[in-house]
């Protein structure tokens, strides 16, 4: 492991303090079926319907991702914090074993959609820019699926936490 330089450091301990919903980013093509955890996911524009998808380029599926050219990201609910962490790769269960575990089903072009997640936003990835250490994917999207009730599963101060929906009043 490299040593991280001071402004590095202060970057990523910045980052932490910095809460983002926890995704599920998977595919499935000429190059496999995969998924991978991942929290720098944020919207672009909603004409057309369009996302950022930043993959460590270091990770074994950033090609898979690229070579695929669609993915989904599937927004967890609070009761996914064990899916999270096997896509993260802190269980040791493999990657086919993965989507054996939790109900998962087909949508577009086979693409592995969680049932029970918050949205399912399936696309395109239309554009990839490399950026220092990632690659940034942007992505067209052709179908969203919204569930309206759930909590949701958070990732801040480097752990995962449920943030719970607030309760409106009658």
């Amino acid at each position: 492991m490299t040593q991280l330089d001071p402004k590095q450091q202060a970057f990523r301990n910045a980052m932490a303090h910095m809460t983002a919903a926890v995704n599920v980013i998977t595919s499935n093509g000429p190059a496999g079926r995969c998924g991978i955890t991942a929290t720098a996911v944020c919207s672009v524009t909603d004409s057309p319907p369009s996302l950022m998808v930043c993959v460590n380029r270091n990770s074994a599926l950033n090609p898979v991702f690229k070579r695929n050219g669609r993915l989904c990201v599937n927004v967890l609910c609070g009761e996914h914090e064990e899916v999270a962490r096997h896509f993260a790769g802190m269980t040791g269960v493999e990657m086919e074993q993965r989507f054996s575990l939790h109900p998962w089903r087909e949508g577009q072009d086979a693409l592995p959609v969680l049932d029970g997640a918050l949205a399912s936003l399936q696309g395109r990835i239309t554009e990839v820019q490399e950026i220092g250490t990632h690659s940034v994917m942007l992505v067209q999207l052709d179908e969203i699926c919204v569930r309206e009730h759930g909590d949701s599963l958070v990732y801040f101060s480097r752990g995962f936490h449920r943030l719970q929906r607030a309760v409106q009043a009658a």
